[in-house]
């Protein structure tokens, strides 16, 4: 703890005014040279490994320990630290519960948590009473319980948690809350948006299989079918909302002079899994006789205090192409991400879209126009680059992260809450206040102004 105080001390005292960037490996200045963000990872699975690649290509950060149970995955993170020329790391693992040993380390200010989404919470939490700075994986709660849990120890530690939900960072969707904060769309009404991806050959998978041909999960599974499958046979509501809701949520300022007030969600019947299943283990496999509770599509319609309404899709059990089904529309037109397509009236010819290329060009956003070189393959378009960027910045600063503790709770809400609507044949359910009223005063975070 002595540590954390005495390098966020340094950081302010060192820090303001410099670049946010560090050099030789991206080009720019150094921000205290001789300051490194002592950074340690939980999990290292692809996703973890994936935040592990874009910190080993900083040189403001030092990866101190690593932790996961898989003995192949610390195998495959070490020989990437040892092939970045990096120290290496202390190596936790032993068991689920090693984690906390790994906390206990005084050389370690941000820790980044990507394991199954159970562990998500209780992990958060513990980092937080350990004084880390917490960068969590989505989804960040499974209950309404847990998204208290998570607002009750960063306001009784004051340690911050940001959510690491990269899709906020997307080129497009940057460039469109550049055309809402500059008022294009006029006042906002109605959104639109989702996570729509063929997960069949994730959540079905043996290893020996073809890819994407297995019919295994849980303990004969691999990689995510040994536990994200389970949350399919059980759970019945959209078990993850936050690529689509939080840039939109973003867009219309929740928990920053807006929130969530109710939601309603129904769902289909439940038989992708099942054929997929029959199609590539046939009818006698024991798997052909699960019954699955999740429904195929799962549609939650979201109202705001300010009137807006929020349409959110989960459709992952299905053949179909990815799309997260961004729409968002206002009293002078509206963006719509299937069919790239724009709308705004008085620019647009009446009654036909525009490509909406030129639309995102025009208003590319600041932060990609001055980084955007830099994300080149990090990662799912290079968004990956500018999530950690805001973390690791923050991180160093000791400062609220763009994404915070609410907005993990708020977004992450929407599984418990929609799965009790569907259980009440779509009875309405409100949503909590996180911010026990404090949504009223606080500030939009000024995206266009961040550093990062």
């Amino acid at each position: 703890m002595n540590s954390r105080r005495n390098f966020v001390k340094k950081t302010v005292l060192a820090g303001a005014g410099v670049s946010l960037l560090p050099n030789v490996s991206f080009g720019g200045i150094t921000k205290l040279a001789d300051q490194k963000l002592k950074l340690a990872f939980i999990g290292v699975g692809l996703r973890g490994t994936n935040h592990l690649n874009n910190a080993l290509r900083r040189n403001d950060v030092e990866i101190t320990a690593i932790c996961d149970i898989d003995p192949e995955r610390i195998k495959i993170a070490l020989k990437k630290i040892e092939d970045n020329n990096s120290p290496k790391p202390k190596v936790f693992g032993s068991n689920d519960h090693d984690y906390k040993n790994l906390l206990e380390l005084d050389n370690i200010d941000a820790v980044i948590i990507s394991t199954p989404w159970l562990w998500h919470t209780k992990m958060a939490i513990d980092a937080m009473k350990a004084g880390k700075y917490t960068g969590l994986e989505v989804s960040a709660a499974n209950t309404i319980e847990e998204c208290w849990d998570l607002v009750n120890t960063h306001e009784a530690t004051g340690s911050h948690l940001m959510i690491l939900e990269n899709v906020n960072y997307r080129r497009d969707v940057l460039a469109v809350l550049n055309m809402v904060r500059q008022n294009v769309f006029g006042e906002l009404v109605h959104f639109r948006c989702g996570y729509q991806h063929d997960l069949r050959f994730v959540k079905l998978n043996d290893g020996k299989s073809a890819y994407g041909k297995g019919v295994e999960f849980g303990e004969k599974g691999i990689s995510e079918s040994k536990w994200r499958t389970q949350h399919s046979v059980l759970r019945n509501g959209d078990v993850y909302p936050t690529h689509g809701v939080g840039p939109i949520a973003t867009m219309c300022d929740v928990n920053r002079g807006n929130r969530f007030t109710s939601l309603t969600s129904n769902a289909t019947k439940a038989i992708g899994l099942h054929n997929y299943i029959v199609k590539h283990g046939g009818e006698d496999h024991p798997n052909a006789k699960v019954k699955f509770k999740q429904g195929d599509v799962i549609t939650t319609t979201i109202e705001t205090a300010k009137g807006e309404t929020i349409i959110v899709t989960h459709d992952c059990n299905l053949p179909r192409p990815y799309s997260l089904g961004f729409r968002v529309q206002g009293a002078n037109g509206l963006w719509e991400v299937d069919g790239n397509r724009m709308y705004i009236e008085g620019k647009s010819k009446p009654h036909q879209w525009d490509e909406a290329d030129e639309w995102l060009k025009k208003y590319d956003h600041p932060l990609w126009q001055k980084h955007g070189e830099l994300a080149t393959n990090a990662g799912h378009g290079g968004m990956d680059f500018f999530v950690l960027n805001a973390f690791v910045e923050s991180a160093k600063e000791n400062i609220a992260p763009p994404l915070d503790a609410y907005d993990a709770a708020a977004w992450s809400a929407i599984t418990p809450l929609s799965e009790l609507s569907i259980e009440n044949n779509g009875e309405p359910q409100d949503f909590p206040d996180f911010t026990r009223g404090t949504w009223v005063k606080r500030k939009p975070y000024n995206w266009e102004k961040s550093k990062y």
